[in-house]
């Protein structure tokens, strides 16, 4: 680290700023999906599209991200990533003037390629600052920021977005076209002064950190790697293949969750409250998650981090069995309270995934980040469900997807004989 670099601390309270904010962003879909159910009145399939635009960036550009690094560093692909996804937050003013869904999907996906390079270069960044052992711990207070943007985008945007009147189907069929238009542009235009003071913000934060002296670290990066392993090698660690797999069945069920919450708390025989209000009440869902982290990174101190995945899974799995049986304040609380036990996962799963794989840990990550595409694929098929069954009975899917993690953590993720002997090898201060 040059001398004139900020210290490791220093930077890392620099670079959980932005695990802050694209957890934010990430949660405020969970807004634009009832909000935009309703001004382009699609049923649940459709709207799940956002989801689906939206991580399904994290699949397409995970690879593209980690050739940004492998040229640019992760410092300056941190500032790339910034710059894109405020580019994106952008398009939402024209997206929202037309108004068009297809352009809104449009402005999603710049968006979330940006925050895919954000991912791809902050995530291995924060392990690399300092010593590997301490690793999953920084992840996990990084993650905690993340979950605590997730927390506030939802209660002080979320209402902003969700202020107007949601009009039911026979209204609207009352109205003229011409009504409808307008009510439509009307609803639509709610979006357009939060995403843009999003971008600014965005613009603002990318020269914070362009203009800080974080070390860039670009000695870890794959191109400063002599040796240069393929894809197929790395997959050929079982419990790095396993751990893509969790991954992805994990912010799949995350996302599902949450992307269903306002539209499920809302109902009569659930919670009975409007839209706007039941947007607060996903500060208690992603709010959980960011108190579990912080409580997890206590208790990975003291117990077995794959023992502790399986049992949080299980305890997900049985919340999740009280809110399909249940109605009325049991089934919401039951869900929301399932925030709580998503807390430890990714960070958990992410970390004993390339655990010991030494110079294949670059390319295990972006694998990882590839797997966040579960978000695109697992609330469509929730949303395909809940068309068919009803909401309630649609989270037999995220059950299934907790139920691998508790396979994961017991078995899946244990390293085989013959496997993980990379570690000798692994360069220094590449975590592991």
């Amino acid at each position: 680290m040059s001398r004139r670099d900020m210290s490791y601390t220093a930077a890392l309270a620099v670079v959980t700023t932005i695990f802050f904010t694209w957890g934010g962003l990430t949660s405020l879909n969970d807004v634009l999906i009832p909000h935009l159910k309703a001004v382009f009145q699609m049923n649940y399939a459709q709207s799940m599209l956002i989801q689906s635009t939206f991580f399904g960036a994290y699949f397409l550009m995970s690879l593209p991200a980690s050739r940004v690094v492998a040229k640019f560093g992760y410092k300056n692909s941190i500032v790339i990533g910034l710059i894109v996804a405020a580019i994106g937050a952008a398009m939402f003013f024209p997206a929202a003037r037309i108004p068009s869904y297809p352009l809104f999907l449009g402005a999603l996906f710049v968006l979330a390629s940006g925050i895919t390079l954000l991912q791809v270069s902050a995530n291995p960044y924060i392990s690399l600052l300092g010593d590997p052992a301490g690793a999953p711990s920084r992840l996990n207070l990084a993650q905690a920021l993340n979950s605590l943007g997730t927390t506030v985008f939802p209660y002080v945007i979320g209402p902003l977005i969700l202020s107007g009147a949601v009009l039911g189907t026979a209204e609207l069929a009352a109205m003229s076209a011409t009504e409808q238009a307008a009510y439509r542009a009307h609803e639509a235009a709610s979006v357009q002064m939060p995403y843009m003071i999003i971008a600014g913000c965005l613009l603002l934060l990318a020269v914070f950190v362009y203009t800080m002296r974080i070390p860039p670290l670009t000695e870890a990066t794959e191109s400063a790697d002599p040796v240069h392993h393929s894809f197929a090698e790395v997959l050929s660690q079982k419990h790095l293949l396993y751990g893509v797999i969790a991954i992805f069945v994990y912010v799949g069920a995350e996302v599902s969750i949450g992307s269903f919450l306002i539209n499920y708390i809302s109902a009569p025989e659930i919670g009975n409250i409007d839209h706007a209000k039941a947007s607060e009440y996903l500060a208690y869902y992603w709010g959980g998650a960011m108190v579990g982290r912080f409580v997890g990174a206590m208790l990975l101190q003291r117990f077995d981090a794959r023992r502790l995945l399986a049992l949080f899974a299980i305890a997900a799995m049985a919340l999740l069995a009280l809110t399909m049986s249940g109605k009325g304040t049991l089934a919401m609380w039951t869900v929301l309270s399932i925030g709580l036990f998503n807390s430890i996962m990714f960070p958990t799963i992410f970390t004993i995934a390339i655990e010991r794989l030494g110079p294949m840990t670059s390319k295990a990550s972006s694998l990882l980040i590839m797997g966040i595409v579960g978000g695109a694929v697992v609330p469509w098929l929730q949303g395909v469900l809940s068309d068919r069954i009803g909401i309630q009975q649609s989270f037999v899917i995220p059950l299934i997807c907790y139920a691998f993690i508790v396979w994961y953590g017991f078995a899946g993720s244990r390293i085989r004989a013959g496997q993980g002997q990379h570690a000798s090898a692994q360069a220094s201060g590449v975590m592991h």
